[in-house]
């Protein structure tokens, strides 16, 4: 099955049935607002919106991953809007939003979701170590974070 299939058999409204369905049966309790898909997220699988209490789901995580993935995240996202609806601390520091997740087996961290795009690499000059990065840096300011070394531009990718 190809990624564009796996996005095309699932839609907001998909989308919504499946969030509600998780909290009843994890959470005891209703999903009474809106889940929809968001393109625009880029680095995280999904997000909680405080103001409208609805959830948006980047739809990477069906292209990327397994339904298992997709549930996990949807946990997450119910994790703080449940403790938030319910006047408690809901981010990722509090205590009660990691035994929640503990409790619901919801994923805390969502793989790498596209590649990243890797242009340079930097080496220490004194101890060889490498660092890959996307944007160059200023020679004259950074050195080799393990030996204090002086790094210089091994390669250049092209893009």
């Amino acid at each position: 099955m190809s990624s564009g299939n796996k996005l095309s058999e699932w839609n907001d409204q998909k989308l919504q049935r499946l969030t509600e369905k998780i909290s009843r049966q994890f959470f005891q309790r209703p999903f009474k607002h809106q889940a929809s898909f968001n393109s625009r997220l880029r680095t995280t699988g999904g997000r909680y919106l405080l103001v409208t209490h609805n959830i948006e789901i980047n739809p990477l995580v069906v292209i990327h991953g397994k339904t298992e993935l997709l549930i996990g995240v949807i946990k997450h996202e119910l994790c703080h809007y449940h403790l938030h609806l319910m006047g408690k601390p809901h981010t990722h520091q509090a205590g009660e939003f990691k035994n929640l997740l503990m409790s619901t087996q919801g994923i805390r961290y969502v793989p790498q979701l596209q590649p990243l795009k890797l242009r340079y690499l930097y080496v220490c000059s004194d101890c060889g170590q490498r660092y890959y990065r996307q944007r160059k840096i200023n020679l004259q300011k950074f050195v080799c974070g393990r030996c204090h070394g002086k790094l210089k531009l091994g390669s250049h990718f092209a893009s």
